[in-house]
């Protein structure tokens, strides 16, 4: 029996239960992998709530897509892993068929990468999942050059840092939004060459002062909601505004009269794509060798505190990745 986290209905944090589960053997094209640390990402707090694009096929339902730990047995056809390989999970699954919250997890082989030289469980997990988000949106689809400014707004969550360090590692200059003041010191000291405090500065006036009056070439949104309007007001002619996340649930305008260009990303779309995948895995750990890609680790939590974690998640005041440690 391995414990693992489910959830009988959606609801808040306290729907999350660790129960005793019959895992099983993993499948063809699936492995099993004992798990050592779990990444929580917005993602799973939607879906636990019922709010993700995608919603639990049945109950008790299981979550969880980033997670770093040992592969324990293979399913057949899979190939490039043995027992023994330390490794991570990508989002490269639905979590309707897979979750990764638990002692253990069998898993798509396509959505495993082995684990970068030098970095330990937690860092690892700290690292695929919003490097990957940063590289897609960014350089994959964005093609954002060196000399671009780049606005990310929630600058101090583990995908708004990985934004940070990727922006500088193409030499392009990024401005992180915040909030409040409390972290603009911490966002200077991880990179960003401005910080923008919203709850003082009009981010949109603030973004043109920076640039000359240009506006961002590339402006990266986790936030959607009606703050897209002051975004777009921000985007330099020409440029274009990404919106990767909802942490505001409301509607989000399209503002035709700002022009920019506007779209959504969808690190579905890489993850799912193995030549993409392998891209963006090769930028990635170039990143890693050259000691400018960092995995922030905010703050760890025993797997039996999972709810405990899922709050603290959502109350955003973390700085980089929250991480649940699994046994030792």
């Amino acid at each position: 029996m391995t414990k693992t986290v489910r959830f009988a209905a959606e609801g808040g944090p306290e729907v999350l239960e660790l129960v005793d589960v019959e895992l099983g053997e993993p499948g063809p094209g699936e492995l099993r992998l004992r798990v050592e640390a779990i990444g929580l990402n917005r993602a799973e707090a939607m879906f636990r709530a019922g709010l993700y694009f995608e919603r639990a096929g049945e109950f008790p339902a299981k979550l969880g897509y980033s997670a770093s730990g040992i592969v324990e047995a293979l399913g057949d056809g899979v190939t490039g892993f043995q027992a023994g390989d330390a490794v991570s999970t990508v989002a490269g699954f639905s979590m309707r068929n897979y979750g990764v919250y638990g002692e253990a997890a069998i898993v798509p082989a396509s959505a495993v990468l082995r684990r970068p030289e030098g970095l330990d469980a937690a860092e690892a997990v700290a690292l695929w999942g919003p490097f990957l988000t940063a590289y897609g949106a960014l350089v994959d689809e964005g093609h954002v050059r060196p000399g671009d400014f780049v606005l990310i707004t929630a600058a101090s969550s583990s995908v708004g840092l990985a934004a940070i360090d990727v922006a500088n590692h193409i030499g392009a200059i990024p401005i992180a939004a915040t909030r409040t003041a409390a972290k603009k010191q911490r966002l200077l000291d991880a990179g960003a060459v401005h910080v923008i405090v919203t709850d003082d500065e009009d981010i949109a006036e603030r973004t043109r002062e920076i640039t000359g009056d240009k506006g961002a070439q590339f402006v990266f949104d986790a936030v959607a909601g009606e703050g897209v309007r002051k975004l777009a007001a921000a985007t330099a002619k020409g440029g274009t505004l990404v919106v990767y996340g909802a942490l505001d649930t409301k509607e989000t305008p399209f503002p035709l009269w700002f022009v920019p260009t506007m779209r959504l990303f969808n690190a579905f779309d890489l993850t799912l794509d193995p030549d993409r995948l392998a891209r963006a895995e090769h930028f990635v750990r170039a990143g890693v060798r050259a000691g400018t890609f960092r995995p922030r680790v905010d703050r760890t939590f025993d797997l039996n505190a999972i709810a405990e974690a899922h709050r603290y998640l959502e109350a955003n005041g973390q700085f980089g990745k929250v991480v649940v440690t699994v046994g030792g």
